[in-house]
């Protein structure tokens, strides 16, 4: 068992006296914490929470190890800062694993040119595994889809990405110079881990239904290989790939927000989300959140509303 990090976990409840509302805090789901919270109770021979239908009120051993959880937790951050001082300074980011790989390579030179004196360290990681990295300490700044809530985090600028569809090639809709949502009916959708991005999820899945387009089936992942075999369709950037065709969605009514993430002050994840803002703009298209028109979606026969 990893001591610190169920100490982490041990703290978080401890703080909040509510698991739902600490497992928003960490970024995690209820279920998995209640599940370790037990295993730290079984790792120290004692009951560190009294729970009930209406309140959670730490147990007497729970105070008195919640001062030392504390300290332990304090301990091994400074051990792990005092471990990058000695390798030079390390800046460890946190980016979405579909985030094109001409994004984060921009990214990393435009903040070499800048601070040749810090190291940039990119580690794909969906938004929610983000959340839990920064709470844990074990990243310094991320790059999270929005919406997301998690206490304690300060938000960079907020950039939207309209999204378009992703067709494979030979599908009727690739003739088309914008599609409808309502036109997609029918076709499975491919989307990012719902677990990895819950409030991304939500958002796509409520926009398709007020739009007219329930999928069959929504499938999970990162890659594009069930678009190339004809099995899915899915939201994304306007890309150039041999097998694809990208179409613009009548309306914009799917978009991507999207922002760094750091805790407490750190001047060098303030700085990086400088830099991230500029290269976001020119790489991946982004603009600043408010600024994207938004055309009236004419209503079809049979649409939701």
């Amino acid at each position: 068992m990893d001591l610190v990090r169920h100490l982490r976990y041990f703290i978080a409840v401890a703080e909040e006296l509510h698991f739902g509302n600490a497992a928003i805090r960490l970024g995690m789901a209820q279920p998995p914490l209640s599940q370790r919270i037990k295993r730290l109770e079984e790792e120290l021979g004692a009951r560190l929470f009294d729970r009930s239908a209406r309140q959670v009120r730490l147990t007497e051993t729970g105070r008195l190890l919640l001062g030392e959880a504390r300290e332990l937790v304090a301990r091994a951050d400074r051990l792990h800062e005092l471990a990058r001082q000695g390798r030079g300074t390390v800046l460890r980011v946190g980016v979405p694993p579909d985030l094109a790989a001409t994004v984060i390579a921009a990214l990393v030179a435009r903040f070499r040119e800048t601070h040749p004196e810090v190291r940039l360290a990119p580690a794909e990681i969906w938004t929610a595994d983000q959340v839990t990295a920064l709470a844990e300490g074990t990243i310094d700044v991320g790059l999270v889809r929005h919406p997301v809530s998690a206490p304690g985090l300060r938000f960079g600028e907020i950039l939207v990405q309209v999204q378009g569809v992703l067709l494979p090639d030979g599908d009727p809709l690739t003739g088309a110079g914008e599609v409808h949502l309502a036109d997609l009916a029918g076709r499975e959708l491919l989307m990012p881990p719902k677990e990895g991005e819950p409030g991304l999820h939500a958002e796509v899945l409520a926009a398709c239904r007020r739009h007219g387009y329930v999928p069959p089936q929504v499938h999970q992942g990162a890659g594009l290989g069930l678009v190339l075999a004809g099995a899915a369709v899915a939201f994304g950037p306007e890309v150039e790939a041999p097998g694809l065709a990208w179409r613009p969605l009548l309306g914009s009514p799917i978009a991507s927000r999207v922002s760094t993430a750091w805790r407490g002050e750190t001047a060098a994840a303030g700085d990086f989300s400088a830099v991230a803002v500029r290269t976001l703009k020119e790489s991946a298209g982004m603009t600043d959140e408010g600024a994207v028109p938004t055309r009236r979606v004419s209503r079809r026969p049979g649409m939701l509303a």
